[in-house]
Parts: C-alpha cells; sequence; structure tokens
C-alpha cells in the first residue's frame, strides 16, 4: 500500500458539522471510490479460512442454509420492523 504523504486529518474538516444523512452518503462516496478497484482491497487469511470452511460445510451438507429468498425475506422484515 502506498504510504500517504501527508496524513488526512480525522475526521476531515467539517465533517462533524454535516447531518447524519449527509455523514452516510459521504461515507457511501468513500467506500464506492474503494470499490471500483476491488483487486486492491487486501482480503485478511483468516476471512479466507472462513470462507473455505463454510464452503466445505456447505459441500459436506448442501441442505444446511436457507435460500437466498428466505434469507432476504428474513432481512427485509427485520429492516421493516425498525421502522
Amino acid at each position: 500500500m502506498p504510504h500517504i504523504a501527508k496524513p488526512v486529518p480525522l475526521p476531515p474538516p467539517g465533517f462533524d458539522d454535516l447531518s447524519i444523512d449527509e455523514k452516510i452518503d459521504y461515507l457511501q462516496s468513500l467506500w464506492v471510490r474503494i470499490a471500483a478497484s476491488p483487486e486492491a482491497v487486501p482480503i485478511p487469511e483468516w476471512h479466507r479460512e472462513i470462507l473455505d470452511q463454510r464452503l466445505k460445510d456447505l459441500e459436506a451438507n448442501p441442505e444446511s442454509g436457507d435460500s437466498w429468498d428466505l434469507v432476504e425475506e428474513r432481512l427485509r422484515r427485520k429492516l421493516d420492523s425498525r421502522h
């Protein structure tokens, strides 16, 4: 990873003056910039180990998980209940 010559103050100037929605928009725009180059985002080895184990578990018992439709429905109900 390249070294940033001039550290950015945390939070950046003016950030604390933003509304919560503006702060979220700001953070989302930063993530969009990072995600534009997914190959540059490092993946820790322990993430790979967890994924490998979960894939092995799924291969050993393919019926053990829930379908995406069921998971999505559960998430939507959970989000809807917050409003």
